[in-house]
């Protein structure tokens, strides 16, 4: 076999970077994928690091020699057998994971491309997660909805990088499960035995967590603790929890499509495997016109196929590494990774209202119809959530965004007046402001104009909670002079906590790595206008406290 870049490939891919000691085989030429795995589960409690290593370590070289076994047997029935090699790679999970199992399966890797003679490829675990739902889909630039045991995140591709649009603040999703299932004292994996009980649960109330496009699990967690504590039933419980749980990633996952204006998301990690989860993201995405796709659960779980299709995809564009710099990373971020491989720029098929636009548009979870000088707001039943549930966000989020919009304009920040309002209904009448979005429209002079009101409103004692570049609006034809105005206050809150500022800023500038070309260059200006602000709290606090949310490297 040619191994040349340009052709077919055949890879051998590991993956090592928790409790699935994997080897795969992934063969372009005819698209199938042969999967190794053997799982560690611990007796009692979560992922013990050490246990891990020791697992990985007594299973994974037969792991991968069953994997090299079933490349040779490809090789020869495809003609390409005798003394050239039977892979043309070896890709491994370079990270994000326990750094022991790292360490098994980065030496694995390296010493079967030295003995195969084949370059290496190093994949980013998480990013492989996302790939072979593209892959496995045909979609061609979706937002990919992350959740493992250890992570939560949301992603969007954007200038050669995928972008971290959203992530958890605290804990991964199947780790926060797994809190609650330990302390009720059954054994570890906690998702499939929460799933189990939840369908004869009911509905309890529980703490519902989302900045903008990031989340929180560890209130959540407690809550459910303190509910068995007392007596609810666990059916109940689990039922709760599950539901809450995955209806913040929903919601997530919506103001991603919305913000980036793609039609497509995708689902990776293994909490994925949940049917509950599938089939609320599912009904979302058919409520706004978007296209799902889940990959099959031996994709959704940790495994070396996703790492040997990546794996092919950066050896055809020439991204192999040394093996004396092949180290692994157990802090491995997604959006560190340089993209190589062909990923189209997804198209926007967003449309913001101007002269001659739509009449009606749909925001995350919102409809915005425009009435002449009035728009109409209306935030419709979500099928995907349950009904008590969506209910009660509704009604919370629409009597804050009243609440907020006007304290925000005493406060001397530019917002709409509000004409009308119905909490019940979800439904809100507004002034029409401005032309497009700030994201159709993007400036410096804008996004220091957008950081200067984000200071004001600080100042006040005030969090928009959602600053993304759909929540302000400016009309372009004013000139020199940036006229906009922020809307969409249903997130927001009071507060004299500087985190929570800073977690305004974060989330603007998330919004800004979504959908700007030079998002760098907009960050910084927001965080010198920011700075510089007439009136505002304690700026220093709110900027450290920004330097720490987006330093904690935790979020992998």
């Amino acid at each position: 076999m040619s191994a040349d870049p340009g052709d077919d490939v055949r890879v051998l891919g590991i993956e090592g970077t928790a409790w699935a000691a994997s080897g795969a085989v992934y063969d372009a030429a005819t698209g199938t994928v042969d999967i190794e795995t053997e799982a560690y589960l611990p007796e009692s409690g979560g992922i013990h690091p050490r246990e891990a290593a020791e697992h990985m370590a007594e299973h994974l070289p037969a792991v991968v020699e069953r994997a090299l076994e079933r490349a040779r047997e490809l090789a020869d029935a495809q003609a390409e057998g005798g003394d050239g090699p039977p892979v043309d790679c070896v890709a491994f999970s370079r990270g994000p994971g326990l750094g022991p199992c790292l360490r098994i399966a980065g030496t694995a890797g390296r010493a079967l491309a030295q003995r195969l003679d084949v370059p290496l490829v190093g994949v980013n675990h998480m990013v492989a997660h996302l790939e072979i739902g593209r892959h496995r889909s045909g979609f061609a630039s979706p937002v990919c909805l992350n959740a493992s045991g250890a992570n939560a995140h949301v992603l969007g591709y954007r200038s050669g990088r995928y972008r971290v649009l959203g992530e958890t603040m605290d804990t991964g999703v199947g780790n926060a499960l797994d809190k609650f299932t330990r302390h009720v004292g059954w054994s570890h994996p906690g998702g499939p035995k929460v799933e189990a009980a939840a369908e004869d649960g009911a509905y309890l109330d529980l703490p519902y967590v989302v900045k903008g496009m990031d989340f929180s699990f560890s209130g959540i967690t407690s809550a459910a603790k303190a509910a068995y504590d007392d007596g609810e039933a666990i059916e109940d419980v689990c039922f709760s929890l599950q539901e809450t749980v995955f209806a913040m990633l929903t919601e997530v996952s919506e103001r991603a499509l919305s913000l980036t204006g793609s039609d497509e998301l995708v689902l990776g990690g293994g909490v994925g495997q949940n049917a509950r989860f599938r089939e609320m993201l599912g009904a979302m995405c058919t409520q706004r016109g978007a296209d799902f796709f889940a990959p099959e659960d031996r994709f959704l779980r940790d495994n070396a196929g996703m790492i040997a299709v990546l794996g092919a995809k950066m050896f055809r564009a020439g991204d192999t590494v040394p093996v004396v710099e092949s180290g692994i990373d157990a802090d491995f971020r997604p959006d560190e990774v340089p993209v190589t491989w062909d990923v189209p720029s997804s198209v926007d098929r967003h449309v913001s209202r101007a002269e001659g636009g739509p009449d009606q548009v749909q925001g995350a979870e919102a409809t915005v119809t425009f009435e002449g000088d009035r728009v109409v707001k209306e935030r419709n039943p979500r099928e995907c959530r349950h009904p008590d549930l969506d209910g009660r966000l509704r009604r919370e989020r629409t009597r804050a965004e009243v609440r907020l919009t006007s304290e925000a304009r005493r406060a001397g920040v530019p917002t709409p007046v509000v004409h009308d309002v119905d909490p019940a209904a979800g439904r809100l009448v507004f002034q029409h402001v401005g032309r497009c979005d700030l994201r159709d429209a993007l400036s410096a002079e804008r996004v220091r104009s957008v950081a200067a009101h984000l200071a004001t409103l600080h100042g006040a004692g005030l969090v928009h909670g959602d600053p993304t570049t759909r929540n302000v609006r400016v009309d372009p034809a004013e000139g020199a002079d940036p006229a906009l105005f922020l809307v969409d206050f249903g997130l927001g809150y009071y507060t004299d906590d500087p985190e929570d500022y800073a977690m305004d800023l974060h989330v603007f500038g998330g919004s800004l790595a979504g959908t700007a070309e030079d998002a760098d260059r907009l960050v910084s200006a927001a965080e010198t206008a920011y700075r510089g602000a007439e009136s505002g709290p304690d700026v220093d606090a709110v900027l450290d406290q920004l330097q720490e949310i987006e330093g904690r490297g935790r979020y992998q």
